[in-house]
């Protein structure tokens, strides 16, 4: 609000102030100070000039150093009305004091006058009023005979009970009636009775069995002891006979010692809980209730002279792709463990992926920086010739665009081994993956410097994509959702999922490993583990958090490869220890309720060859079977 304008006193006001003693320097009248807070200035004197405030308001500082210094300190005040500072008269300073004690201000006030009688005791001729009486002062009131008559109605009803006469009989308390520690009422509600002191024993005895007696030596070590580290707090000693004991010459102090344990010893009841603790071991099912699940060793594969880095099955189940660092890539018949094909390639191989469509026969192998698509005419020869007449019948568009891989139809020698496509990268490919539909295939080419480290083609079209303009960290895996168009790529220590459709990011998944290694996502699509070289094995609810809902540490060694089965409840995971752990994974339809993870079965058989185990694990995909592939360069299957 805007400060108020100056109102002229009238002189009787002025002079009113005048008598009272006031101070009217400022005539702004019984207005709130703090409007002029704002303002340089604090209101107004008798002829309508403005009275300034001081220049510079006391801090903190300057007001402690006043009262240190200035002598008059305490008989300062401030007024707001005129911000500034005030010396009380000694006057004014009695005055305050006065009042502070509850005195009356003037000190020429006598309280203790004389009282006078106004009206004296003696009855005057004349009295005060000479009003003749009412006659309600004299008539019995009929409003109180019905209140009467209503409570000895109530009386010879029971209603109202005569008041009982005081008992007379004197009344005796026992004081001592809590002090029983059994009683319900014990001295205090914790009370916790003194530890009761050790009986005496035979050391103690005037004639104690030799054997309770110390030897010189075993006396020396008992001198040089502390008090609290000596087994016994005196040294038992041998008497001929009872009269002989002398006096105990620590009796008194041994009695104060045991007075002070009583009363400044703090006890405390301590409420023990009996856990048994098998009720802290979650109930898990036994794994026979949730078979079938695989647990013997049925078959090895051998043929590779080298590590085997990378399997893959047959969406049939009839065959096994496998690529090794011979440079070769293997074709396998599963039931009998007969090689069908080997298939040399230019470099190692990093990868291998069977096209999950069954309507397509195609395998993705990538090494160095190629990736291969093969045809392996193998299983339904119509099959085999359809997908031979799909790559065909590709037309290329009318402009070309420039893309980041060469494509190549293969011809001549080439196609006969069965190649059909190569795609050429600019850098080396760690993993190649399909999408489920079997038309689009990713690519990984893990480099930290560069955002292009992610590339997806497309087989119909041949064309390529980088759907990355960031780079967002070391690359190390990546995989299509089962079902949505979803993306999952996995760098060193998060899950990013991305939205192909919106072409944003959805979720950030923290798996609190060091070092993914692997990944795999739940053919329901709503879990995903992931594998890490720190030994951890991290399992992922999308719908519940961005934090792992479990942590699985039952591998001693880094973990290679994670792998779900498409219809059983059942996940996988290969080690540099050279087992494969199978758990059961059961996911369940309700949303509330969260998934069950047991781990089943140990599976070992791999040897560790240059501290590298198993290297690969994939599931079959109609049987419980899993097969695994380790750097002893077999290929197993267990069932």
């Amino acid at each position: 609000p805007l400060p108020p304008l100056p109102r002229p006193h009238p002189a009787k006001g002025i002079h009113k102030c005048r008598k009272m003693g006031q101070d009217i320097r400022n005539t702004v009248g019984n207005v709130p100070m703090e409007w002029y807070q704002d303002y340089p200035h604090i209101g107004y004197n008798l002829d309508g000039k403005k009275i300034f405030k001081p220049i510079r308001n006391k801090d903190e500082l300057d007001e402690f150093l006043d009262k240190m210094e200035n002598p008059d300190y305490w008989r300062t005040v401030h007024d707001k009305m005129t911000a500034s500072d005030i010396r009380l008269t000694d006057e004014q300073v009695d005055l305050v004091h006065r009042l502070q004690k509850g005195q009356f201000g003037d000190v020429n006030f006598n309280e203790y006058e004389p009282s006078v009688d106004f009206f004296t005791n003696e009855v005057m001729i004349h009295p005060v009023t000479n009003r003749p009486q009412d006659k309600r002062s004299f008539i019995p009131s009929l409003i109180e005979k019905e209140k009467v008559s209503k409570l000895v109605h109530a009386i010879k009803m029971g209603w109202i009970k005569p008041r009982k006469p005081k008992e007379t009989t004197p009344q005796y308390y026992d004081l001592w009636a809590k002090e029983d520690p059994n009683a319900i009422l014990g001295r205090h509600k914790m009370h916790v009775p003194a530890p009761k002191m050790r009986l005496p024993g035979h050391e103690e005895s005037y004639n104690p069995p030799p054997e309770y007696l110390l030897t010189e030596e075993e006396r020396l070590v008992w001198e040089q002891q502390d008090a609290e580290d000596r087994k016994l707090p005196f040294l038992p000693q041998k008497h001929s006979c009872l009269r002989a004991v002398p006096a105990f010459s620590r009796f008194i102090h041994e009695r104060f010692e045991r007075c002070l344990d009583l009363y400044l010893c703090p006890r405390q009841r301590k409420m023990r809980v009996n856990v048994n603790p098998e009720d802290l071991i979650p109930k898990l099912p036994k794994p026979k209730d949730l078979q079938p699940f695989p647990t013997t060793m049925s078959l090895v594969y051998r043929g590779h002279t080298s590590l085997v880095r990378c399997i893959s099955a047959s969406p049939t189940g009839q065959w096994l792709v496998s690529g090794s660092d011979d440079f070769t890539v293997r074709f396998w018949e599963v039931n009998t463990g007969r090689c069908m094909k080997t298939l040399e390639v230019g470099g190692a191989v990093k990868s291998v992926a069977w096209n999950p469509n069954p309507a397509v026969c195609l395998v993705a192998v990538c090494f160095e920086h190629t990736v291969l698509l093969l045809n392996p005419s193998l299983g339904d020869r119509l099959v085999v010739s359809s997908t031979d007449q799909l790559i065909t019948a590709y037309e290329p568009p009318e402009e070309d665009k420039e893309q980041a891989v060469t494509w190549a139809l293969s011809e001549g020698l080439e196609h006969n081994k069965g190649h059909r496509l190569t795609l050429t990268h600019p850098k080396a490919v760690k993993q190649v993956v399909w999408h489920g539909k079997g038309d689009y295939l990713s690519s990984v080419m893990p480099d930290n410097s560069s955002n292009l480290q992610v590339l997806i083609h497309q087989v119909s079209k041949r064309r390529t994509q980088n759907p990355f303009r960031k780079n967002k960290g070391l690359v190390q895996c990546v995989s299509f959702h089962p079902l949505r168009p979803y993306f999952f790529v996995a760098t060193q220590r998060y899950v990013r999922v991305y939205n192909l459709i919106k072409q944003e990011l959805t979720k950030k998944l923290m798996t609190n490993c060091k070092w993914i290694s692997s990944m795999a996502i739940h053919p329901g699509g709503d879990n995903l583990i992931c594998g890490s070289y720190d030994c951890r094995l991290a399992w992922f609810d999308l719908d519940l958090s961005t934090k792992p809902y479990k942590m699985l540490r039952h591998h001693k060694k880094a973990l290679r490869g994670v792998a779900y089965h498409r219809n059983y409840p059942l996940f996988a995971s290969g080690a540099d220890d050279g087992s494969v752990i199978v758990c059961h994974g059961m996911v369940y339809n309700d949303l509330l309720q969260n998934p069950l993870i047991v781990p089943v079965k140990v599976l070992k058989g791999h040897q560790i060859t240059h501290d590298l185990g198993v290297l690969d694990v994939t599931f079959h995909p109609t049987q419980p079977w899993v097969f695994s592939s380790g750097a002893d360069t077999t290929i197993r299957l267990f069932t």
